[in-house]
């Protein structure tokens, strides 16, 4: 399946209101890239797999205090089969994320983040 250049775009913008909300400390775009039932799963740094819901409780934890360098969006991978998508991103210098993406009433949402330091 090729993928449309509107839902390429669609998916990218998802990404991007994810990396907007980070860079200018504004949990409601984070609120808009990601499905209201979405978990983040990712290992910590003593090797500890941590699995949480992502609420408005952690966007704020994401977005609070002050901004420092802008972080990058650079999308390394797109695979989009009918209303569900992957995307694999780098997020700044230390984090690749995976998203698992699905389109609910026309509009893709993240409905999974799993994420690896560069440290692991």
């Amino acid at each position: 399946m090729i993928i449309s250049n509107n839902d390429y775009d669609e998916i990218v913008a998802c990404m991007q209101n994810y990396i907007d909300g980070c860079n200018e400390g504004d949990p409601e775009k984070l609120k808009k890239a990601f499905h209201e039932e979405a978990w983040l799963n990712y290992v910590d740094a003593d090797g500890k797999l941590v699995i949480e819901r992502l609420d408005e409780d952690l966007f704020r934890k994401w977005t609070e205090g002050p901004r420092g360098d802008k972080i990058e969006l650079r999308i390394l991978s797109v695979a989009q089969m009918g209303d569900v998508a992957s995307v694999a991103l780098r997020f700044g210098n230390n984090w690749l994320d995976f998203h698992s993406l699905v389109r609910v009433n026309g509009e893709w949402k993240s409905i999974s983040k799993t994420a690896s330091h560069s440290s692991r």
